[in-house]
Formats: C-alpha cells, sequence, structure tokens
C-alpha cells in the first residue's frame, strides 16, 4: 500500500510516498481503509522532532515509526475475532496518535475502542478534521479549564484546528468567549460564535486591561506571566500549544504560579477518548458545532500539504484525501 514515510526528522523534505506493507489487525482492532486523514501540530513536531524530550519516545536520533498520521476517516475492512463494536462496511472516524500513528496511508489498524461510528451527515474530509483538534478543545476546556456558563474565556489562537474547535465549544458551554486571531481571520472567527476578536497584529491581548477566568492557550504568543497577568483570580490557563520554550516554561513555572496564588497555569496533553469523540459526534449532529477545513491534498501531494501547513496559519484543518469520495 502506499503510506507518507519519513526515515530521519526534518522539515516536509524528509517525507516521501513509498510503498509499505498492508498491516493485519490484531484481535481488539480493526483494519481500515483510510478515505481521508488530516494534519494537526502534534504531527509537524514528530516529523521535525523540535521538541526534542519527544525524541525520548520516537526515537533519539531517527523516528522508530516511518509512519506519520493521526486523525483518520474510512470504512472498516476487516476486524479481529474480539472485536464488537464495528463490522466490515462500517464508516468510523479517529485519532490513532497514542496507537502508534500511521494514517497517512491508504490502510491502517486502529483499536477498536478508539473509534465511532462517522455520521452520515459528514463527508469523510469532514470526519477526518474532528478528532485530535475538536478532542483537545473540549479537554482543555471543560476537563483542564472546568469551564462554567457566564465565564469570560479567551481562545489564543482561535483561528486554526483547535481554536476554531475550542470558540465554539465555549459558546455551547455558555462562555463569553473572545478570540484572538490575525487580521484576515477575524470575520471567520466571529461567524464561529466569538462574542469579541482581537486582531493580534494590532492589539497585544496582555496589555488591554481586560481580565478573564479561563484562557486556552493554543498558539502561545506570550510569556505565562504575560497570561498570569490578565487572570481573574481563581482563574485558569490551559497551555495546549505553542513553542519548545513556552512548554518548557509552562512545565517549569507553571506549578511555582500556581502554588504562590489562586490562579493556575496547566499544561494539557490530549489523549485519545472514544467517549469524548462519540459526546463531540452528538454535538456536531446536532449543528452545535462543525469542522473548519482550510484547503486539502491528495495523497500524492502529503509533501505539499505539510509545506503549506508549516508556511501558513490556515483557518481550521488541512486535510489529506487518500481514497476520494467515489471510489
Amino acid at each position: 500500500m502506499k503510506a507518507v514515510v519519513y526515515t530521519r526528522y526534518g522539515t516536509p523534505d524528509v517525507l516521501q510516498i513509498g510503498d509499505v506493507a498492508t498491516p493485519t489487525p490484531q484481535d481488539d482492532a480493526v483494519l481500515i481503509k483510510v478515505h481521508a486523514a488530516s494534519i494537526n501540530a502534534a504531527d509537524w513536531h514528530i516529523m521535525t522532532a523540535d521538541i526534542f524530550l519527544a525524541r525520548l519516545a520516537m526515537g533519539l536520533l531517527k523516528p522508530k515509526n516511518p509512519l506519520l498520521g493521526g486523525d483518520l476517516a474510512g470504512v472498516v475492512e476487516a476486524v479481529g475475532k474480539n472485536v464488537t463494536q464495528f463490522q466490515p462496511g462500517d464508516a468510523v472516524y479517529g485519532d490513532i496518535l497514542d496507537a502508534g500513528h500511521g494514517s497517512f496511508a491508504e490502510y491502517v489498524c486502529a483499536p477498536e475502542n478508539i473509534l465511532v461510528k462517522k455520521p452520515a451527515r459528514l463527508s469523510f474530509e469532514q470526519a477526518a478534521a474532528i478528532p485530535l483538534a475538536a478532542t483537545t478543545a473540549l479537554q482543555g476546556l471543560r476537563d483542564k479549564g472546568g469551564i462554567q456558563p457566564g465565564q469570560k474565556v479567551l481562545i489564543q489562537g482561535a483561528s486554526g484546528g483547535v481554536g476554531t474547535y475550542a470558540v465554539q465549544l465555549a459558546r455551547y458551554f455558555g462562555a463569553e468567549v473572545t478570540g484572538v486571531c490575525s487580521t484576515k481571520n477575524l470575520d471567520m472567527v466571529r461567524s464561529l460564535g466569538a462574542d469579541h476578536v482581537i486582531d493580534y497584529t494590532q492589539e497585544d491581548v496582555t496589555r488591554s486591561g481586560q481580565h478573564f477566568d479561563l484562557i486556552l492557550g493554543i498558539n502561545g504568543y506570550h510569556h505565562i506571566l504575560d497570561y498570569r497577568r490578565i487572570l481573574n483570580p481563581n482563574g485558569k490557563y490551559v497551555m495546549v500549544g505553542g513553542t519548545a520554550a513556552q512548554l518548557f516554561q509552562a512545565l517549569l513555572l507553571g506549578p511555582v504560579v500556581s502554588m504562590l496564588g489562586s490562579r493556575k497555569m496547566i499544561v494539557l496533553s490530549a489523549k485519545s477518548s472514544q467517549q469524548d469523540l462519540a459526546f463531540l459526534t452528538e454535538l456536531i449532529a446536532a449543528g452545535k458545532i462543525a469542522p473548519v477545513i482550510d484547503t486539502s491534498y491528495p495523497l500524492s501531494e502529503a509533501v505539499a500539504a505539510f509545506r503549506y501547513f508549516g508556511d501558513t496559519h490556515p483557518k481550521g484543518k488541512v486535510v489529506i484525501t487518500v481514497t476520494p469520495e467515489h471510489s
């Protein structure tokens, strides 16, 4: 089968479309014919190894696993003998990042307990744009942030993959939402339900005099202490993305800052969750939230897709179509 492979860390130039063996599902897993997959920041970090500590898990000098990709949507081709939730022909979607990754391929195996059935109203591309980004937004706001109705919530990085879901979910939970993004994305973020939008090219939200009960830092452009300054008492800053330097700030300074007052600084490491994905599927089916897709590329142009992801600030998700809908 065809798959995106890489044997060393680096820019998208390290990626190739190669032939690899079609996997065989274990007893508790299913074999999926992948129709679409989507790129996440996690895939970029795995490819580049720009966060050095990640090499301890991925491989110190070169990747242990030559395949990339977490999010996927496709059709079940075969099932292991212990599988009870799915059967061949079921359209499913999910995030396999915690199960070995490899969704940028024609086929992939996945444990049944991280997948859900795809709603008929969603295309495979739309479904592939959901799992990790939406789950990250949900776990950041609800589980780590403890979001409550009426709270003032700031979404830093509101126009990206996680941010577009975070804005919609924060509105669903009844918060007053402020989204931070670039000039070109202001209208889009408003259309997702943000009560207020801030153009970071024109205004520094950490110097604006505003205060928030919850800050979700997806693209954290500011120092952790700057975010602390604009938190209300008992407020929470949840970091879900940023540079390696900002991650170290959060890991080293976060616990100290949290101990010195009522404001809490938290780092989220999102996990694949069938329960959370099922909850999100219900919201999508009810029209409460929806995926935002910037653009899509065929599997043969996966290198270009990664370049686009890295060189721009996509509105929502970048999707890779593996098997066209009519196939």
